[in-house]
C-alpha cells in the first residue's frame, strides 16, 4: 500500500471516530424547533402506543408522579446503565413505591434504537426491567415536545402535571460502569425529595449520551 493511501485510510478513521464523538459527546446541545417542556410549568400531554398496543397517556397517571426515561437500546449510553443494573435498580425502588416508569423510545422506524413491541417487551425481560410502559414515539412528536435530545434523557414530573426535573440521569457522562459507584443520581435524588416533601434541589441538569435517532 501506498504512503498516500495510508494516510487517506488513517484520516477516514480519524473522520469515522469524529462522527461517533459527535453523536454521543455533543448531542445534548442540539436544539429542536417548536415548544419544549418547562421547570415548574405543566408537562406537555401526549398519548402514545405500549409495547403491548395499549394507547397509554400522561393524563392517565393524574396525582402519581411520573419518571419520563428515553432510551435506545444499541446506545453504549444505555447500556453502562442497564448493563450495570442501575436503571432497573430505579425503576425497581420507585415503582414499588407508587412513582409511574414511563420508557420513550423515539428512534424512528429504520433507525437505531427502533424496536417492535414484541422486541421491547423481550428487552424488558432480558434486562430484568421493571418500567411501568415502554411507550412508542416514532413520529418524535412527543421528544420534540419535551426537548429530548439524548439517550437516556430523564424527566420527573409531579403529580399535579409539573415538570420539577429534566436532564441527564447522573453527573458521570461516560460508558463506563465503574462510574455507576461515585455518580450522583439526579433522578433518585429528585424522587427521594419529591418523597420527603421537600422541593427538588436539582431541577435541571445536562443530558448525556446518543443523540435521539429522531424522523426527518
Amino acid at each position: 500500500m501506498s504512503l498516500v493511501a495510508r494516510r487517506t485510510l488513517i484520516a477516514a478513521g480519524i473522520g469515522a471516530a469524529a462522527v461517533a464523538a459527535i453523536d454521543l459527546a455533543i448531542a445534548p446541545t442540539i436544539a429542536y424547533p417548536g415548544p419544549q417542556a418547562r421547570i415548574g410549568a405543566p408537562a406537555p400531554a401526549f398519548s402514545l402506543t405500549d409495547s403491548n398496543g395499549k394507547t397509554v397517556s400522561l393524563a392517565d397517571f393524574k396525582g402519581k408522579t411520573v419518571v419520563l426515561e428515553w432510551t435506545n437500546h444499541e446506545c453504549p449510553y444505555v447500556r453502562k446503565h442497564y448493563g450495570g443494573n442501575n436503571m432497573q435498580a430505579l425503576q425497581k425502588k420507585w415503582t414499588a413505591q407508587g412513582v409511574v416508569w414511563l420508557t420513550l423510545v423515539s428512534s424512528a422506524p429504520g433507525t437505531q434504537g427502533f424496536v417492535s413491541g414484541d422486541e421491547a417487551n423481550k428487552l424488558t425481560a432480558e434486562r430484568g426491567a421493571s418500567p411501568t410502559a415502554v411507550l412508542f414515539d416514532p413520529s418524535g412528536d412527543t421528544g420534540r415536545a419535551y426537548g429530548a435530545h439524548t439517550t437516556p434523557h430523564m424527566y420527573v414530573i409531579t403529580g399535579d402535571g409539573k415538570l420539577v426535573y429534566m436532564g441527564g440521569i447522573d453527573d458521570k457522562p461516560t460508558t463506563r460502569l465503574e462510574d455507576l459507584k461515585t455518580a450522583k443520581n439526579f433522578v433518585d435524588a429528585a424522587l427521594s425529595e419529591l418523597a420527603q416533601g421537600k422541593p427538588v434541589s436539582v431541577t435541571t441538569s445536562r443530558p448525556y449520551g446518543c443523540s435521539i435517532k429522531y424522523s426527518s
